[in-house]
């Protein structure tokens, strides 16, 4: 740093009379920045990268070890985090020595010129990652989906794309008004009051134990991992790949200072994990900036507050089965014929049917058998291998990852036995086409009717207007970080297991949620698929309450495999809301037009419940400052739905971005013929349950839920018509 600094001294030149003319720095000067730069990032990554790794090698794996690790951005995101670190850095040296020279608080990137700045971002990586793609040389763009979605917007190449940055509906709301998040300072006052700590508005607002955990009358456990799916298929907001920070080298594990990326979550002096475990805060690490956002973003034309990064394409196109980059996307494919297939596990079956391949990934967070059993003579196995990262996070979202891959490779099958002619590649992506719409009419069809209800519904997702390429379908921060997020209050506190008879299964019981975390080895070793997917189609969700919103399992048990400190999910909900700099829940409310109450007797309309608005507003001072993410899940349900106004407005706006800014939608015209169209319609959620498992009898609406004496057999649910596919040789 020292031998920097002398050398910026020494060739940085001045063309100024005041301090808010541009500064040229010599290429030299830059060059030696952004390699101090590199060497500090390469450091902290590689520290970090051995850190973790050993953890979990030796079973000594923290809850927030495996959230980070699950978390982490990997293959061409790791490219574009690294190299937005990379100019993160050499911004922050620069402007180091700048304000050394100029003996003031200054903005570097004022000062700095255009060109130096580009030079930077040219030398980093990051122009590589903002340079809009070109659509010339991609093959059969008009028929198939990339796996990034480059170039689904022919106007705006990058535009719902993988590995871009999400999208804001209203402006960030940082502490410094670029980057630091709400709350940052604990003393600092917004809205002339202080936030309360996010953990004591999870104690007080949202606790709820097990055994007070109240079940849906009207919906199955399937609407809640079925909410998981998609929001998979649509979200991953990467963390930073550092446990230490870049500026003192402090690890995040090790301390409760906020440095970056360490925004512990402080831990209330009244909580029991304080009195019993004498811990003071839960470890946090911020999400990843992406490159052109805080300190560099205007020179990309964007805005200069720091943006999250969505390493996922905006689109339902099944993603979480296929990959959202190249890269990823070939990996998953079973390469070693011509038939479009997709890899499966090569050393267990399920009764004879696929599973999904391991990983080989060299930190294993699925070596969990032993210590959730007490047994250390049962053999440990890799976690599972799909299209998104987090597909081993409980055995319900594996079920449904491991049902969707064998559908994939049963419409491959059934294509080539229908066009005998078409080579692998041709298979795949005319599976993967179908499977896209498949979820598409499924989601907006059946599933978004049981959150939003029919009134949101008949508003605003009824008749499909059309494709039009002036609507980004982007993802909203909003979405992803507060609004997507309501079925946490879903989840059940046991993964349910029922046998042929949809009873408890007396083999295999169903497990609390906490011993269902991160365990393949359940599927391998304890009876496969169909009880756990006869536990979501045959067991109520959990209703979320005023008076029971998050139980013990997800608030003091999340990612629990040892004595360590748990996470709770609650908090991370609404500490990721601050990290992200989400305005609070009265900005929120007048976006979507509704009222914004300004006190007790306000918000006790709103929330219809006297004692909740008491209990908030002696937590926040002001209905402006609740977290947005708390304030929706707070709200009485909209008529027939399962979110409250607030919630429904947004996932409603989100999900109508969605469908009108997809050119590849499966019902714009000529994406598929009229006959496919039609055949599509009757896809069932149901059959494919029955296609690619032993269940022999299903509810034909299985997000509703019925006694099990009016399910379906399934060979009186009809298949799936392929005939439409079969196309004629000349």
């Amino acid at each position: 740093m020292k031998g920097f600094l002398c050398l910026i001294g020494a060739l940085y030149l001045c063309s100024h009379s005041h301090v808010d003319a541009e500064t040229h720095l010599s290429r030299r000067a830059i060059e030696k920045a952004v390699e101090e730069a590199k060497a500090t990032v390469d450091s902290a990554y590689e520290y970090s990268r051995k850190q973790s790794i050993e953890r979990v090698r030796t079973n000594a794996a923290k809850p927030s070890d495996v959230l980070r690790l699950l978390k982490q951005p990997v293959g061409p995101t790791r490219l574009a985090v690294r190299a937005a670190d990379y100019m993160d850095n050499t911004i922050k040296l620069i402007k180091t020595s700048l304000v050394a020279r100029q003996k003031r608080s200054i903005n570097a990137t004022d000062l700095i010129s255009a060109e130096d700045l580009q030079l930077i971002s040219d030398l980093t990586g990051c122009s590589a990652h903002q340079r809009p793609a070109s659509c010339k040389t991609v093959s059969n763009l008009e028929r198939f989906r990339t796996a990034s979605s480059i170039c689904n917007n022919r106007k705006n190449s990058r535009r719902g794309s993988s590995n871009t940055p999400f999208t804001r509906w209203l402006p960030a709301e940082y502490q410094d008004e670029i980057s630091l998040p709400k709350g940052w300072d604990l003393k600092l006052k917004i809205n002339k009051q202080l936030l309360p700590l996010v953990r004591q508005v999870s104690n007080h607002i949202l606790s709820t134990k097990n055994s007070d955990v109240e079940s849906d009358p009207l919906y199955t456990h399937l609407v809640t991992i079925f909410g998981q799916w998609t929001d998979h298929d649509l979200t991953f907001t990467p963390h930073s790949p550092v446990i230490r920070s870049f500026s003192n080298g402090i690890d995040c594990d090790k301390t409760c200072e906020r440095t970056e990326p360490c925004f512990p979550i402080a831990i209330p002096t009244n909580d029991i994990r304080f009195v019993e475990h004498s811990e003071k805060c839960i470890p946090f690490f911020r999400s990843t900036a992406a490159c052109g956002s805080g300190q560099t973003g205007h020179m990309f034309g964007a805005s200069t507050v720091r943006q999250q990064m969505n390493t996922l394409t905006s689109f339902i196109d099944s993603g979480q089965v296929y990959g959202s980059d190249d890269t990823k996307a070939q990996f998953l494919r079973d390469l070693t014929n011509d038939k479009g297939l997709l890899r499966v596990n090569t050393a267990y079956t399920d009764n004879g049917r696929e599973l999904l391949p391991f990983t080989n990934m060299g930190a294993n967070m699925c070596a969990t058998r032993a210590r959730i059993t007490n047994d250390i003579s049962l053999k440990e196995v890799p976690c599972f291998l799909a299209g998104d990262e987090r597909s081993n996070e409980n055995i319900g979202l594996s079920s449904l990852h491991t049902l969707f891959m064998r559908e994939h490779n049963r419409l491959a099958r059934a294509l080539a036995k229908l066009n005998p002619h078409w080579n692998g590649e041709r298979l795949y992506q005319e599976a993967r086409k179908i499977m896209g719409a498949y979820f598409q009419v499924i989601t907006y069809r059946d599933y978004l009717f049981h959150i939003v209800g029919p009134d949101v519904i008949a508003k605003q997702l009824s008749t499909y207007p059309g494709y039009d390429e002036d609507v980004d379908p982007s993802i909203s921060n909003v979405f992803a970080t507060a609004a997507y997020r309501f079925a946490h209050l879903m989840v059940q506190p046991f993964m349910f297991r029922l046998n042929e008879t949809y009873e408890e299964h007396p083999e295999y019981p169903s497990p609390l949620l906490h011993k269902a975390f991160f365990t393949p080895w359940r599927i391998l070793f304890e009876g496969g698929l169909d009880p756990i997917l006869r536990g979501l189609v045959g067991r109520r969700a959990k209703l979320n309450t005023q008076e029971h919103m998050m139980h013990d399992e997800l608030r003091e048990r999340l990612f629990e495999f040892s004595k360590e400190l748990a996470l709770d999910l609650a908090s991370l909900n609404m500490q990721r809301g601050r990290d992200h700099g989400l305005p609070g829940y009265n900005e929120w409310r007048k976006f979507c037009g509704l009222s914004q109450p300004k006190n007790e007797r306000q918000l006790k309309r709103v929330l219809n419940n006297k004692e909740l608005a008491k209990s908030l507003l002696k937590l926040y001072k002001t209905p402006s400052n609740i977290d947005v993410w708390v304030g929706g899940v707070a709200e009485p349900f909209v008529k027939g739905g399962r979110v409250g106004p607030l919630f429904a407005c947004l996932v409603a706006t989100q999900f109508q971005r969605i469908r009108q800014g997809d050119r590849l939608w499966w019902e714009n015209e000529g994406v598929f013929n009229e006959d496919q169209r039609e055949s599509l319609k009757q896809t069932s959620l149901s059959r494919i349950i029955c296609d690619n498992t032993g269940i022999t009898k299903v509810p034909d609406k299985p997000f509703q839920f019925k006694s099990k004496d009016s399910y379906t057999e399934c060979e009186k649910i009809p298949a799936f018509d392929l005939s439409p596919w079969k196309e004629e040789i000349e």
